[in-house]
């Protein structure tokens, strides 16, 4: 029994000893820890806060562009319509989601929910869609009412181009999909309700119906940025193509360097670039390149390389509009979109044989660095490359590109389908793959 107890006695002494040691390495690197561990706590605020303040700057700032939207362009006044004070047949609903517009259901009260889904309300009449303007459910857009309840002007967002929505309530009624190319979106047709581009046509030095007709020629999910730059309005290479390019998704750009389909610069660079120049914002944006008239004569001719408002409302937005964006991950394809085992072998042929992945580098699916090559080099004309600084063509990211397959593929949208530009390359770069592993290249590619 002695022994029992003196051995009982030397285990309680070592797990004592076990647990003190233990206590007190605890107690050590909870001591030598709490400082570093607020400083984790503060930063991961801080990355909330950004998140959180960008997003609905994304969403919801307008920069004060409206100035030029509303005041300048009066489309207010074609969204209203002659019966409510301002010109033709208005945009109704049905209209503006023909034209790609998307409604945010979750803007929607639950009362005009049910008259919705009950047939009550009228997609026809352009109340509505003043309704919703007010409502602030229309993705992209702000409506400025006086204290009457008039629609007097319209500002415009990031979310415009891209956020689209999931169409779960009705098609172009949904929950927000934020990044998402709005491929349905005819800018041109929009911009052309306007009653005076007077503004656009000086700009360019050619009439309004000229205007008209470049605006036409876009058509859904396409934007021509560099037009204000060059006025170069239709390839030269490629007659009768127009110059606008599809509207790229602004999700999965963290690491990755360059934005464009041309480069031009950093995310950051794009987003002060589109808010001053494109949106009509007010702020600073300077790019001297802009000076070279050779090459970008409508920018010099307007100063475009150093821009300087007397209210600045975009510099301040842009650090925190560039921690949401590269917070917004790519989306990841449905499970029944793709074939599991085709796209298994294609990504074996991706990394083999078709040489995909020496320019679509995994897991970014882009070179990290500087991501851009020339027009020989990818086997296309070098129309778009030769408008931008660099006369090159970045290589764009892979994933989420289930999301954005209407409208083609290529700056331009000229091929048609994920196996047109998997027959381009493999004609091009002579790698004669076969039909299968053609066709399992491209689930693999709608897996990503």
């Amino acid at each position: 029994m002695k022994r029992v107890r003196i051995s009982l006695i030397a285990a309680v002494m070592v797990v004592s000893a076990f647990a003190g040691f233990l206590l007190y390495r605890v107690q050590k690197v909870s001591a030598s820890d709490f400082k570093f561990q607020n400083n984790d706590r503060a930063t991961d605020f801080h990355a909330l806060g950004k998140i959180e303040r960008g997003r609905n700057i994304f969403r919801y700032d307008t920069f004060e562009d409206q100035g030029f939207w509303g005041g300048t362009l009066q489309l207010h006044k074609a969204i209203e319509g002659k019966k409510l004070g301002g010109i033709g047949p208005g945009v109704s609903p049905a209209t503006a989601l023909a034209v790609g517009l998307k409604v945010d259901e979750d803007a929607l009260p639950q009362s005009l929910v049910r008259q919705l889904k009950q047939g009550k309300v009228s997609l026809n009449d352009a109340a509505v869609t003043v309704a919703l303007l007010k409502l602030n459910a229309v993705v992209g857009l702000t409506g400025y009412f006086d204290r009457s309840g008039r629609l007097v002007s319209l500002g415009t967002q990031c979310a415009l181009c891209h956020s689209t929505v999931d169409d779960s309530f009705a098609p172009g009624i949904g929950h927000r999909l934020d990044g998402w190319a709005n491929r349905d979106l005819n800018v041109g047709a929009i911009v052309n309700l306007s009653p005076d581009l007077s503004s656009v046509a000086k700009l360019l030095n050619v009439d309004q119906a000229t205007v008209r007709t470049v605006l036409n020629s876009w058509g859904p999910g396409k934007f021509d940025a560099e037009l204000f730059m060059d006025g170069k309005a239709f390839n030269n290479l490629r007659p009768g193509v127009s110059g606008a390019v599809l509207i790229p998704p602004a999700f999965g750009l963290a690491g990755v360097n360059l934005h464009t389909w041309t480069g031009w610069g950093s995310v950051t660079y794009w987003n002060a670039f589109v808010a001053n120049l494109e949106m009509h914002g007010k702020g600073v944006f300077f790019d001297p390149r802009l000076a070279d008239a050779s090459r970008f004569p409508v920018a010099a001719q307007n100063g475009f390389d150093n821009v300087r408002s007397d209210v600045d409302a975009i510099t301040s937005k842009l650090a925190d509009l560039h921690f949401y964006q590269l917070a917004l991950d790519a989306p990841v394809p449905p499970p029944n979109s793709y074939d599991h085992a085709a796209a298994r072998r294609g990504q074996a042929i991706f990394d083999g044989r078709a040489q995909c992945s020496t320019c679509h580098v995994p897991p970014l699916f882009t070179e990290p660095g500087w991501n851009m090559h020339t027009a020989d080099e990818i086997g296309v004309d070098d129309f778009q490359a030769s408008r931008a600084p660099d006369d090159r063509y970045r290589t764009s990211p892979l994933k989420g590109l289930w999301t954005h397959q209407k409208g083609g593929f290529y700056h331009d949208g000229r091929f048609a389908t994920l196996l047109d530009v998997v027959n381009h390359y493999d004609s091009y770069k002579s790698l004669h793959l076969s039909d299968q592993e053609k066709s399992d290249l491209v689930q693999y590619l709608k897996s990503l």
